[in-house]
């Protein structure tokens, strides 16, 4: 697969309707080049599931821990818990947006994939974004009063998730 580049516009392939920018005010970001019907599927991203504490500690000493998702397992035990994912595709690229959610998510643990779908009209030109929830650990771009603890993120997973 070749990926045709011009200027900061990288063409995506697997998704000719979109294009990264990365000179926006959020850094990198996902843009539709062309409008996006309501309900459609914008990516299905294959998942890493990352749940060796020693992996989670390498993950956190690099770039991968701002992209990771928290991801809700149940251990051998039956125990619920958070761990971290890796999300390959558009996923990890998306950026977020509290008031202008366009894009939403869902989980399928089983299969170890998210699927994304647009929340409604995506018009040509528009940036695409999820929600990241409430709880952010950084200061959001759409609302710079106040910044978030991530916590355990469960809360955040039932937010964020389509049903």
């Amino acid at each position: 697969m070749v990926l045709e580049s011009a200027g900061s516009q990288v063409s995506l392939q697997r998704c000719a309707d979109l294009v990264i920018l990365s000179d926006t005010p959020k850094g990198r970001g996902v843009f539709a080049t062309k409008h996006i019907p309501s309900r459609t599927i914008i990516d299905v991203c294959p998942v890493l599931v990352v749940e060796a504490e020693a992996d989670l500690k390498l993950i956190e000493r690099t770039c991968l821990n701002h992209y990771t998702y928290n991801w809700s397992i149940v251990d051998p035990k039956g125990h619920r818990r958070v761990v971290q994912a890796v999300v390959f595709g558009l996923g990890s690229m998306f950026n977020h947006s509290r008031e202008d959610q366009n894009v939403g998510w869902e989980r399928d643990a089983e299969r170890g994939i998210i699927t994304y779908r647009a929340l409604r009209l995506i018009k040509a030109g528009e940036e695409l974004c999820i929600s990241y929830g409430g709880r952010l650990t950084f200061v959001d771009a759409d609302d710079n009063s106040t910044t978030y603890n991530e916590g355990d993120g469960i809360e955040q997973l039932n937010q964020i998730q389509l049903d």
